[in-house]
């Protein structure tokens, strides 16, 4: 049997995470999904009870589990605790102790929100195009670090740069595997023109391109991937980039698809001794204390984020297929929670109505 840890965190996260649990259940009981679901707290939720972000006992759950599906961490409350128990230096621990190298940022625009993307709907319509970032390396861990003194007595900020060979040919490997799956081109963006870990890192890539002869591979500066992500999104099938690149460019990608709430996102590791690879599972939007505990919240991107984790943590191809064209389906009907009403036009649902909505969908594909 397959294993499941379920962290809701801080905000809206439970409230979402309650839907997807709605969602799972179904799929126990209707597609024979075997799934061993285990619940622990994370962020502000464990800081409030055990006085740290991550406790020692939820990390050894994440690490003996299949994967994680963790709902969202932080808030205003937290705001003022010190640096090390601010509730997202438990995102920070779990992505470093389960080495989760490769974050899968997709970005696809379903065609009844197009017109929500800020871009004119024949740029986004359709688009469906997928970020790999590198997620353990690179300037956010880098060292030497810090604000220091310097010989003038000024302060100085700093952070450091750095790849090693194996760390960029890891995340390059999880690229072309990805892209071997869907229409088999790769970008790998950096800076190589004026950064020597871009010039490093534009070399690996293009080694590792040597065992994947039959899958397309171009190189772009990250400065033009961005101007290109707003001009002609629609070119790329799979980017590949670094850790700081990466953060700025898959927000950058979110945006074209019109919502914070619709975007799923997986952290991969290298494979566990059953084949499959360590996972997280998190949506793309914050824990929105603005919001939270008044039924707002759309949970479409948290279940989506299972639905990722049925694809490449349990290997449930059809099913995972199934979910997104029942999510599809409910948003061409114009069902809308809050974040996606335009100008009043669809039918306002709540939290709660949204998963309702999607669940018919599911019981109405078993006719």
């Amino acid at each position: 049997m397959s294993s499941l840890l379920i962290l809701p965190g801080d905000g809206i996260g439970p409230e979402v995470m309650v839907e997807v649990r709605r969602v799972i259940e179904w799929f126990i009981r209707n597609k024979d999904l075997k799934l061993d679901i285990t619940e622990d707290l994370v962020g502000g939720a464990a800081y409030d009870k055990h006085g740290t972000p991550l406790h020692e006992e939820t990390l050894n759950k994440a690490l003996e589990v299949d994967a994680v599906l963790l709902g969202a961490v932080g808030g205003p409350k937290y705001d003022d605790l010190d640096f090390q128990l601010k509730p997202e230096r438990a995102l920070l621990k779990l992505r470093k102790e389960l080495d989760l190298f490769a974050n899968i940022r997709p970005a696809q625009c379903f065609d009844a929100l197009a017109s929500f993307s800020s871009l004119k709907r024949d740029i986004v319509s359709g688009l469906d195009i997928v970020i790999v970032r590198e997620l353990t390396s690179g300037i956010y861990f880098g060292e030497p670090r810090g604000i220091k003194k310097s010989e003038t007595n000024e302060r100085v900020g700093i952070n450091t740069q750095r790849y090693t060979e194996s760390e960029i040919k890891r995340v390059a490997i999880s690229a072309f595997e990805l892209a071997k799956k869907r229409n088999r081109k790769v970008c790998s963006m950096e800076k190589a023109n004026v950064m020597e870990s871009g010039v490093l890192w534009r070399e690996v890539v293009s080694e590792v391109h040597s065992n994947y002869k039959d899958i397309e591979l171009s190189h772009m500066y990250a400065d033009n991937g961005a101007m290109q992500l707003v001009r002609d999104p629609k070119q790329f099938d799979v980017i590949v980039t670094d850790n700081l690149f990466g953060d700025i460019l898959s927000d950058c990608a979110a945006m074209l698809t019109g919502s914070l709430g619709m975007l799923p996102s997986a952290s991969l590791g290298n494979q566990m001794k059953n084949g499959k690879p360590r996972a997280m599972y998190e949506p793309v939007h914050g824990s929105a204390p603005d919001i939270t505990g008044q039924s707002k919240a759309n949970p479409i991107a948290c279940i989506l984020s299972f639905s990722m984790a049925l694809r490449y943590s349990y290997s449930q191809l059809e099913n995972a297929n199934l979910l997104e064209k029942c999510i599809e389906k409910v948003l061409a009907k114009g069902y809308r929670t809050p974040d996606l009403m335009m100008g009043g036009s669809g039918e306002l649902v709540s939290t709660s109505s949204m998963t309702d909505k999607i669940i018919g969908e599911l019981e109405d594909s078993q006719k």
